[in-house]
């Protein structure tokens, strides 16, 4: 292949990338559920589509089924479960409570993004660290599990930036256990919802435990 080309794919990774990047923030910023699962399905494209380009760029073969994996496992499967299992209203109503502001959200992951950048840490990284401080400032069930997935992203785009020769087994394996952990975090969220009429974390933390009083005995003749 010849060095204009390989700076063609360079190029273009370095763009896919920044767009990924730039998905996080997004997630950091949106305030509704729906959005931040679609920007999840956007990045997670995204990332696909830097597997592949590196694939060209190395003549990485096994990277077209990383691609190819994270296409069927993130956009299509993680969304479906996430609809079948929890309830219809997290996604169309706004989360109010959470941790901070926008505008102040926004500025400390910047900073996360211009620290990562400076000790020469690859994007992937800077989206790691992004979805660990959604996590953070989330309160809403649904926006911290995209979250966690949100920090898998992260760390597989830096794997295959780092360790091209990642096998598509281990791909697989991590696929699989965030399909299982989507599932178990969807029905939790339901049950949740269910018992206490809310998917709001910080009121996890309102309930107390109660003791039910035996009723006295009546007293007989």
């Amino acid at each position: 292949m010849s060095d204009s080309t390989n700076q063609l794919l360079n190029n273009l990774n370095s763009l896919v990338t920044g767009l990924f990047l730039l998905t996080a923030f997004g997630i950091v910023a949106m305030r509704q559920a729906r959005g931040v699962l679609n920007l999840f399905i956007v990045q997670s494209l995204l990332l696909a589509a830097s597997a592949v380009l590196l694939g060209l760029r190395y003549n990485a073969e096994h990277l077209y089924g990383v691609a190819l994996v994270n296409i069927i496992s993130k956009p299509i499967i993680v969304p479906w479960l996430l609809r079948k299992t929890s309830p219809s209203e997290v996604y169309t109503r706004r989360e109010v409570t959470q941790a901070l502001n926008v505008p102040t959200a926004l500025l400390i992951a910047l900073a996360l993004a211009i620290l990562a950048y400076f000790l020469g840490l690859p994007l992937g990284i800077a989206g790691l660290l992004l979805g660990a401080f959604t996590i953070t400032v989330r309160r809403e069930a649904l926006p911290l599990l995209i979250g966690l997935l949100v920090m898998e992203n992260g760390a597989f785009l830096a794997g295959i930036e780092i360790a091209r020769n990642l096998g598509m087994l281990i791909e697989l394996a991590i696929a699989t256990d965030g399909l299982i952990i989507v599932f178990i975090m969807g029905v939790l969220t339901r049950a949740v919802q269910k018992q206490i009429g809310t998917t709001a974390v910080g009121e996890l933390a309102s309930l107390k435990e109660t003791t039910v009083e035996p009723a006295e005995k009546e007293v007989s003749e």
